[in-house]
């Protein structure tokens, strides 16, 4: 029982969980909303997936056989993604008011996902408190950016903007391809590589394939969002029943690339490829593909465009 309920705190702090209800968000509710938490959740797993490559610290289940590991997890412990993207997040949404009670919620979800971190087995207390100590960091330096930087990012012409999306992903990229050669000659522990095969787990060299895959996301979530406030100007309000409607059609595009990307392979290039283009479906493809099927509406010119200015909640 107890171990469910660890499972299913530990599911609203996975990107499986967080990825669908942005896109929802984004797509459905509020554009601007959606793309400023996407960002600040895309942008806080690529700083995790380089951090993880700079520490390679075990996970607890890979060193110490009194402890069950209730994941087959394959990637470094050290910091806790799921405790980080909680803080960066949660800690986001809740930044947006002032109401005690959800604030108290957010603390309590957060508090919740670490938790069950250590309880399944797969972070230790440090590794939990390095995630959330970095991913309070991360959303206070957002927050701090995003009315110095945004205004002059929307006033770049949009090729700028593409520029300058590719070289923010690249130079994290370039980050974590240091962090990996600084590891040269790092083999797999036996001790460790068992544990894991034991969880039902592989093992696999060390790669930048998943560094590769965050910031081909971030890229491609970066460059759609610029596209889509300067050229397609989606409206994410309507009826009921379009904003439905609007689901399955950008899930249908989203399970088409994403079964063409199993055929591209899991090499660094092909990684990043795959997921830009799931990044720009989501920001720009599908948003468009709404706007031609009746299922939403463009913005007027002059009107606000994403991320031109960041979105409060009414009290």
């Amino acid at each position: 029982m107890l171990t469910g309920a660890m499972h299913v705190l530990s599911f609203i702090g996975s990107a499986a969980f967080y990825l669908p209800l942005l896109v929802i968000v984004y797509w459905c509710v509020d554009a601007r909303l959606g793309a400023r938490a996407a960002v600040v959740l895309s942008l806080g797993s690529v700083i995790n997936t380089g951090l993880k490559l700079v520490f390679h610290d075990p996970r607890p289940f890979w060193t110490d056989p009194s402890i069950t590991g209730h994941e087959a997890r394959d990637s470094f412990g050290m910091p806790s993604g799921h405790a980080q993207n909680a803080v960066v997040v949660w800690g986001f949404f809740a930044s947006l008011t002032r109401r005690r009670l959800l604030w108290a919620g957010a603390l309590l979800l957060i508090i919740g996902i670490g938790v069950s971190r250590v309880a399944l087995g797969v972070h230790s207390a440090g590794q939990v408190l390095a995630g959330w100590t970095i991913g309070a960091a991360v959303l206070a330096a957002v927050l701090w950016l995003e009315p110095r930087v945004l205004p002059w990012w929307c006033r770049c012409r949009l090729p700028v903007q593409l520029l300058l999306s590719l070289a923010v992903a690249l130079a994290f990229l370039a980050g974590m391809w240091a962090a990996l050669e600084a590891m040269d000659g790092w083999r797999w522990p036996a001790s460790w590589a068992n544990a894991i095969i034991e969880a039902g787990g592989s093992v696999d060299p060390v790669s930048l394939g998943e560094g590769a895959a965050a910031a081909g996301g971030l890229f491609g979530l970066l460059a759609g969002l610029s596209y889509a406030a300067d050229r397609i100007r989606f409206d994410a309000t309507g009826d009921l029943w379009r904003r439905l409607a609007r689901i399955p059609v950008g899930a249908a595009g989203a399970v088409v690339l994403y079964t063409l990307s199993l055929f591209l392979g899991t090499q660094p290039v092909q990684a990043f490829i795959a997921q830009a283009l799931l990044g720009l479906w989501a920001a720009a493809g599908a948003p468009e593909t709404f706007i031609r099927l009746g299922l939403a509406t463009r913005t007027p010119r002059g009107v606000t465009r994403v991320g031109e200015e960041p979105a409060r909640v009414r009290q």
